[in-house]
């Protein structure tokens, strides 16, 4: 199936395919079905009527997902979803009751609260399974979270972050003295494999102590586990090898413990002695490898797919009105790296948005469509504008206690990245209309799923 194609009585809007067959959440209270939408003018991907205004449906990919987006957060502020399996959920899609969910005390994160994981409704195998129980910061409420995320904050410091800078600019460096030579025969370079991936990535591994021989397998795992699109099967597998890797790091530094943060993550405790077990540990490493190269990736992406679509914006930041740092946040908030990001869930009944939201109903924060939610941004929120200073701050890497702990690094390596790349390369240019860049599968991650560039345009 593919986007744009009409089924039955419905349209795919990429990530939102509306279907007629809804089926209520959970408990007693019940999720109003969204209203029927007209078509979205001008949108890539509109909208029929369908079924009686009935849940959508997340697609894998992120063909057309600012028109998707829309479509979702027209029909409000918390709106029905269906995730793979028929898992029925509801996506937040405006930036105030975003921000509202993500810092709300009756809002958890573990997943002892979701109720279709445990009431046979999740089928078996659910490829999304290990974003809800991995053990971690980011399935840990309360005394649990501030135990992990303080464990953490110990050893990934702020100086530490500061003090990688030497080495992404030295990375970077060498990173775009190879794009040349990594040119196909027509003379186009797949920047985000050869540029816009190998630098988080390597940074992070460097930082973990993580062999350069494990990366490339790592990123593919990741992908499987990010992506949407595999088979239950499939992301059963990734799921299990990369924990199993990562298990094997755990244990290679346990037992020659290097300067790394891996063995400093080891060697944490707390005042009375608590430390991260094993499972946390892997889970922590886990959260750290996938978060701290993949959200930078679709970063760097975007933001040159942004500034070569509309090279005006380019131009505002060498004539000076503008800085890389306005490029990075321009980009998080136009062009979020993440989409719907997995779970949270309400521990009561809870109205959101005006939307009764029964009791561990998963939740997915929608970062791409809060990013232009007009009501946040203004009328023009749909425009990529490099000089904008809103007195609302994107929620791209979060709010709360579960505030993105990897946003200063990410935000270093795109500002360095993106300021070397095209002082570099001041021609560079997309090898393709952006409007035919492929979607990354994914209605997690945002971005293109390849980057084709020419060097000097």
């Amino acid at each position: 199936m593919t986007d744009g194609q009409p089924i039955s009585d419905g349209q795919w809007i990429s990530d939102g395919q509306p279907i007629s067959d809804g089926q209520p959440i959970s408990g007693d209270a019940r999720l109003p079905a969204a209203a029927p939408l007209p078509p979205t003018p001008g949108a890539a991907c509109p909208v029929a009527r369908s079924g009686g205004g009935a849940p959508y449906r997340l697609a894998p990919g992120g063909a057309g997902r600012a028109a998707a987006d829309a479509v979702l957060r027209e029909a409000g502020a918390v709106v029905p979803v269906l995730l793979p399996g028929e898992v029925p959920a509801v996506a937040v899609t405006r930036h105030a009751v975003l921000r509202e969910v993500l810092a709300h005390p009756e809002v958890a994160k573990s997943a002892r609260h979701f109720t279709a994981l445990h009431d046979g409704t999740v089928p078996p195998g659910w490829p999304l399974t290990l974003f809800a129980t991995v053990d971690g910061m980011t399935t840990a409420d309360g005394a649990d979270h501030r135990r992990l995320r303080g464990l953490v904050t110990k050893v990934f410091t702020a100086r530490r972050v500061s003090a990688l800078r030497p080495r992404i600019v030295e990375l970077t460096a060498g990173l775009l003295d190879g794009l040349p030579g990594s040119a196909a025969a027509d003379g186009t370079v797949e920047l985000r494999r050869h540029f816009a991936y190998p630098l988080p990535m390597g940074v992070i591994c460097e930082l973990l102590g993580v062999d350069a021989a494990l990366r490339d397998r790592l990123h593919e795992l990741s992908n499987l586990i990010v992506g949407t699109s595999g088979t239950a099967a499939e992301v059963q597998a990734a799921n299990a090898e990369i924990i199993a890797v990562l298990g094997q790091v755990a244990e290679a530094r346990r037992a020659d413990p290097r300067d790394d943060l891996t063995s400093a993550l080891i060697a944490a405790q707390e005042e009375d002695g608590d430390r991260l077990s094993a499972r946390e540990l892997v889970g922590t490493l886990l959260l750290m490898i996938i978060a701290g190269h993949e959200t930078t990736l679709n970063l760097i992406t975007n933001a040159v797919r942004a500034l070569c679509t509309d090279r005006a914006q380019l131009e505002l930041v060498r004539a000076g009105r503008a800085s890389w740092d306005d490029v990075v946040e321009e980009t998080l908030r136009h062009d979020s790296p993440v989409a719907h990001f997995p779970f949270r869930y309400p521990v009561r009944d809870l109205e959101l948005g005006g939307t009764l939201v029964p009791r561990g109903t998963p939740m997915l924060a929608s970062y791409s469509a809060a990013g232009r939610d007009p009501e946040a941004y203004g009328p023009d929120a749909d425009r990529f504008d490099v000089t904008r200073r809103p007195t609302t701050r994107h929620l791209s890497f979060g709010h709360g206690p579960h505030y993105c702990l990897g946003a200063p690094l990410a935000r270093l390596e795109a500002t360095v990245a993106l300021e070397a790349l095209f002082t570099r390369y001041p021609a560079l240019d997309l090898a393709v209309p952006a409007e035919e860049l492929p979607p990354h599968p994914s209605f997690i991650g945002n971005s293109t799923e390849v980057l084709p560039v020419r060097l000097t345009g």
